[in-house]
């Protein structure tokens, strides 16, 4: 098999969360008339992590200077603000704070003031009686104002990069749940649960919560596996308590930022997440338990080494999840006028985490190359925020070998 000749497109893209569209949408503007499909085996697109997060556009302020993370949610938060107005999507650039409740939080937050200023954002140091200028109701020995973060509705970003690459070669099909992937010295050829085939030159895998699943498929070990983690939010019932975007300083031994307030572009406030080991891929709920996804989670090495490593902060986590009255104790530390009856229970999420064999938890973007694939294997938060630069360096790594045939 040899050219155009028997494909039914040059590029494939299995899934239509952001990160995928976003590839597909950079491929079709970088070059123009390539055929991309985009196959997503839910009924519309961004289903999963796109829309089940809290919507904040995020600074990269958290991230090391120099990793993937810290680059493309600096150039992909301001090329998102961007992208909104363009299209006149819901967003708003809130600005955060960053609050330090105890002692020893203060040497973390000085840190994070150093890391902002490498990563090239602007970040304000604020006193207590500063930090009432901006939220009267939060209390803290010190923090930092990071003025470039924001909120923004990121599945209506999602469906309009599927709008767009449409408008422009791409073809997005939904229900189209991928089943098998037969990869050849040719291209590769897909077949989906409705039993059609899909034959491309390159394969890109942005398959998210089952990236590592359809790495597989590929015939790929990728040396990692997906332990997904639920984030479990409330709304606050009082959300005049709350003017913007609040966040504890983070433990800089985990991916998660701790339980924060976030006021969407809605107006209504979540306060979460908890993150705790959830039961299934898409576990949204304690009562969604997928036997053979567990299965897979405890069977794998870095599962069992992740949990011996970190067992007293996931238990802190469990009980929070199990107990309201401990996520309100937890939320009082920044915000004391907090009562247990202001949390209601909101929407989960659930986090891709990917897990190294080592029990490491993959701390940047991991994306892996091989042979007619290019696979995006870790990209959880902030990969919405840095959806657009992570779509335009997949688009050229399948584009790079598209250019050798």
């Amino acid at each position: 098999m040899s050219g155009r000749v028997g494909f039914d497109c040059e590029v494939l893209v299995i899934g239509g969360g952001i990160v995928g569209l976003s590839t597909a949408y950079a491929i079709t503007r970088a070059a123009p008339g390539t055929r991309v499909v985009v196959l997503e085996k839910e009924p519309g697109p961004g289903r999963h992590q796109t829309a089940h997060n809290s919507g904040v556009i995020h600074s990269g302020v958290y991230y090391r200077p120099g990793s993937l993370k810290a680059r493309y949610a600096v150039r992909g938060s301001a090329e998102l603000v961007k992208f909104c107005a363009e299209y006149g999507i819901a967003h708003e650039v809130t600005g955060k704070l960053i609050v330090a409740t105890e002692r020893d939080e203060l040497p973390r937050l000085h840190a994070l003031v150093q890391r902002g200023r490498e990563n090239g954002i602007p970040v304000r140091e604020l006193g207590p009686a500063q930090i009432t200028e901006y939220e009267p109701q939060v209390r803290g020995l010190a923090a930092i104002h990071v003025g470039t973060t924001g909120v923004c509705d990121f599945l209506a970003v999602a469906e309009q990069l599927a709008e767009s690459a449409g408008a422009t070669g791409a073809s997005v099909r939904y229900d189209a749940e991928v089943t098998a992937v037969d990869r050849r010295p040719w291209g590769v050829a897909v077949r989906t649960a409705a039993g059609d085939v899909v034959r491309a030159r390159v394969l890109v895998n942005c398959a998210g919560l089952q990236c590592d699943q359809v790495a597989r498929l590929a015939g790929d070990e990728p040396g990692m596996r997906i332990v997904p983690f639920r984030g479990e939010y409330y709304e606050l019932a009082r959300p005049e308590l709350v003017r913007g975007l609040v966040y504890p300083v983070p433990d800089p031994a985990f991916p998660f930022l701790g339980v924060h307030l976030t006021r969407g572009i809605d107006g209504t406030v979540h306060v979460g997440p908890n993150a705790v080991p959830a039961l299934a891929r898409e576990g949204y709920t304690w009562r969604t338990v997928r036997p053979a996804e567990l299965a897979g989670t405890l069977g794998w090495p870095g599962s069992w080494r992740t949990a011996r490593r970190h067992w007293r902060y996931g238990a802190g986590e469990l009980h929070r999840s199990l107990s309201k009255r401990a996520f309100a104790k937890a939320v009082r530390r920044l915000l004391p006028a907090v009562r247990d009856t202001d949390l209601r229970p909101a929407t989960a999420g659930v986090r891709a985490q990917a897990v190294l064999r080592d029990g490491t938890l993959a701390d940047d973007f991991l994306i892996q190359e091989r042979p007619r694939t290019v696979h995006v294997l870790n990209a959880p938060s902030p990969a919405a925020t840095a959806s657009l630069p992570i779509g335009r360096e997949v688009a050229r790594r399948a584009l790079a070998v598209l250019g050798e045939d």
